[in-house]
């Protein structure tokens, strides 16, 4: 994985989950907690995704092959898609049936102090790997809130690991406040009520990372500042005039295709547009490294086709009307 700052928030995260996931289920073991044998599973669902993230960042640097020419980015994306369907599956629907179970047979706690001294520390473990995925994405998120980031970051990992350890977070106080109020009320009831809370939350979480990670799945655009960098770096004013029309495509979160029809002046040489686009490339990637698949198609430009509006059939693998202008 090529942003060692993902990996080291991952690691933070599997090594504390791997922790925690153990001590919960010990204290299950000894108290009966339906809470903690939910938050164990999650632990452990947490420490299987946490893996299955560096998995796809070591697939995803292999090579490029006839087969596959565009490389192996995308493994990124798929990882991370299966992140969402293991926190789905594993985390919240078995929460919400343990919950579900605990309040239909609900049965005293026994050995109180096992669940509340391990939720203790398990809060303050989660504390650490959270702020080591804060800090690694702050690195990146720039001037962008959150919420912004989440959505629009090309590179699956540190949200993923963002969400994951915020959702643990919650998850522990309301498994702490579930387990305190059954202590307190002497109705083991509510340790399953706290347990269905889990489970709604950790189901909250694996739907909004499924819809993030679909988005990088289909294909997204560069951004709109790496759109802008691109632009001012193809025109040259000389032999390059203009962009007639152009499509960007992230083949994963470090690799961008840029596929550009550019206007050149009809009085040009082969030779000088064959120079003026190898100059471009170099602009280009010198403006967005990631950008590193290029094909620049030069043209000339009509002002009576430009007036008619763009034509939006016209695009790279879509049909073009047979009458459609430059």
């Amino acid at each position: 994985m090529s942003a060692s700052g993902g990996t080291k928030a991952i690691v933070a995260a599997l090594a504390a989950n791997l922790a925690i996931a153990v001590a919960k289920f010990v204290a299950f073991v000894f108290s009966g907690s339906s809470s903690m044998l939910a938050e164990s599973v999650h632990s452990l669902a947490d420490s299987g995704n946490q893996a299955l993230l560096l998995v796809g960042g070591k697939r995803a640097q292999r090579r490029a092959t006839p087969e596959h020419p565009f490389g192996y980015g995308r493994e990124r994306y798929i990882y991370a898609f299966l992140v969402s369907i293991v926190l789905f599956s594993v985390g919240g629907m078995f929460a919400l049936y343990e919950g579900y179970e605990k309040i239909k047979h609900p049965h005293e706690l026994e050995h109180w102090y096992w669940p509340v001294g391990v939720l203790i520390f398990a809060i303050i473990a989660e504390s650490f790997s959270f702020r080591t995925a804060i800090q690694e994405s702050n690195a990146l998120r720039g001037k962008r809130s959150w919420k912004e980031f989440v959505r629009h970051s090309k590179a699956p990992e540190l949200p993923v690991v963002l969400l994951e350890d915020l959702g643990a977070l919650v998850g522990l106080i309301l498994a702490l406040g579930g387990v305190s109020l059954a202590l307190a009320t002497g109705d083991s009831v509510w340790d399953g009520i706290g347990t269905l809370c889990i489970g709604v939350l950790l189901i909250l979480i694996a739907l909004v990372l499924a819809v993030e990670t679909k988005s990088l799945l289909l294909g997204e655009a560069a951004g709109a500042e790496e759109t802008r960098k691109i632009e001012a770096a193809v025109v040259d004013g000389d032999t390059v005039t203009r962009i007639i029309h152009m499509r960007t495509l992230h083949l994963g979160p470090e690799e961008l295709l840029v596929a550009a029809k550019i206007a050149v002046r009809h009085d040009d040489t082969a030779a000088e547009i064959a120079a003026a686009i190898d100059a471009a490339e170099v602009r280009i990637r010198e403006a967005v490294p990631i950008a590193r698949v290029i094909y620049l198609e030069p043209d000339i430009f009509s002002e009576a086709a430009a007036a008619k509006g763009p034509d939006i059939e016209a695009t790279p693998g879509g049909p073009a009307r047979p009458d459609a202008g430059h």
